[in-house]
């Protein structure tokens, strides 16, 4: 039996820390553009998203007062992403590329939050009846 609010939140709240995590790369990348010998790291969403679904469930309690909690970090998802261009200084940073990877994780993430406020805001309807 899945977690109700799991369920009831779906992908969008396994999503959202995943998209979070993304996002903090892809500024590292940025922030690290002119950096020699830097690379790009990227997180694979997909199958991270597809391992963190697969792992949830009925949540498994370790003791009266505790609760194990499903890891949500990327772990094994990252990787350096390939230059589409050599650089002399070994750096794998392309800055617009990374832009707009920037650009579309952000949409993503807001599309996630959004989601999630709307099945917050109807919860709330629903238990205040207004």
């Amino acid at each position: 039996m899945a977690n109700p609010i799991s369920a009831y939140f779906g992908v969008h709240a396994s999503a959202l820390p995943l998209r979070e995590e993304r996002m903090k790369l892809i500024a590292s990348n940025l922030s690290n553009a002119d950096t020699p010998g830097y690379k790009a790291k990227d997180l694979d969403f997909d199958a991270a998203l597809q391992a963190i679904s697969a792992q949830q469930g009925p949540l498994a309690v370790t003791d009266a007062r505790h609760v194990a909690v499903p890891d949500s970090g990327p772990g094994p998802f990252l990787f350096n992403r390939e230059a589409a261009q050599p650089s002399l200084d070994g750096n794998t940073v392309d800055p617009d590329l990374e832009r707009a990877n920037y650009g579309r994780a952000a949409l993503e993430y807001r599309a996630s939050l959004s989601f999630l406020e709307s099945k917050v805001k109807n919860m709330l309807t629903a238990i205040t009846g207004e």
